[in-house]
């Protein structure tokens, strides 16, 4: 079900003065609404490179690439959809919930709903169409639960410290390997959640979704698709073999200072940038398709 505009120009795409000033005030109701949510996520995002860093990036990325979508649907009729309120009504109803509830992550989710709702009220079907994968890629800022992700920690955990038993012995340096504890002449070492590698792994999975969305080389966003997660374990593997040898030679102090968490930053720059090349995406060509 759906309705048009009567305006001329809407009926090319254009908006029409009211709608722009229904529109300004719709956004900043929303922006109103979901301040504190906002300002949750915003510190999710920002209490350091082991949680969720990546978000940061996730909305001005969509933002940019809506834009760009759009302008190539410019040729589509503006014809609100009336469907959008069977999104906006539940995604209104979950923040309510969790007004009482004070989880934050259902508020959160709540937006990843919210927003292809409203895209239906003023954009219409056929444009929210064109941009739906780039709403619900929004889906990627979220900080998932330590409930939901428990298990993927233990076994990335898991992994570093085998790479680590096998790779660290090679180098002459005394090793002595149980579980996720790590025994060194001058140290003792837990490979905890924060150094299991899922920060990496989590945003390789969003550029690997964005890349092969936009990515104009289907068998290169295979590739990404094939590597991704072994580069992630990788890129997290070398970094924590750097670091037990840095424990090794210097002492286990070190891990207090800025090089702990630099490294993180760098290993996952270096682990996107290769997934980066392997998607084709150094190169200069459109971020969306023409439609």
């Amino acid at each position: 079900m759906s309705f048009s505009h009567v305006s001329d120009s809407d009926q090319y795409g254009k908006p029409g003065r009211r709608e722009n000033v229904l529109l300004l005030v719709v956004l900043l109701l929303s922006v109103l609404i979901y301040a504190p949510t906002l300002r949750w996520l915003f510190d999710r995002w920002t209490m350091s490179i082991w949680h969720n860093g990546h978000g940061l990036f996730i909305p001005p990325i969509v933002a940019y690439l809506v834009w760009q979508k759009l302008g190539a649907l410019r040729h589509l009729p503006r014809e609100a959809s009336v469907w959008g309120f069977a999104l906006l009504v539940p995604a209104l109803g979950l923040h309510v919930l969790d007004v009482g509830i004070h989880t934050e992550i259902l508020s959160a989710l709540s937006v990843i709903i919210f927003m292809p709702g409203l895209s239906l009220l003023f954009l219409g079907a056929k444009r929210t169409r064109g941009i739906a994968f780039l709403l619900f890629f929004l889906f990627f800022m979220l900080p998932l639960p330590l409930g939901l992700t428990q298990g993927v920690h233990l076994v990335l955990r898991d992994i570093t410290a085998a790479n680590i038993a096998w790779a660290i012995p090679k180098m002459g340096v005394p090793i002595f390997v149980s579980g996720t504890l790590i025994h060194l002449p001058n140290a003792n070492l837990l490979v905890a959640d924060a150094c299991s590698g899922f920060s990496t792994l989590y945003a390789m999975t969003a550029v690997t979704c964005l890349i092969i969305h936009v990515s104009p080389h289907r068998s290169r966003a295979l590739l990404v698709l094939f590597i991704a997660v072994p580069i992630a374990i990788l890129a997290n593997t070398l970094r924590s073999i750097i670091l037990v040898l840095s424990v090794y030679w210097y002492d286990v102090e070190i891990l207090e200072t800025w090089i702990h968490s630099f490294s993180g930053i760098v290993s996952m720059i270096l682990a996107l940038a290769v997934v980066f090349w392997a998607g084709g995406m150094m190169t200069a060509h459109p971020l969306v398709k023409k439609t």
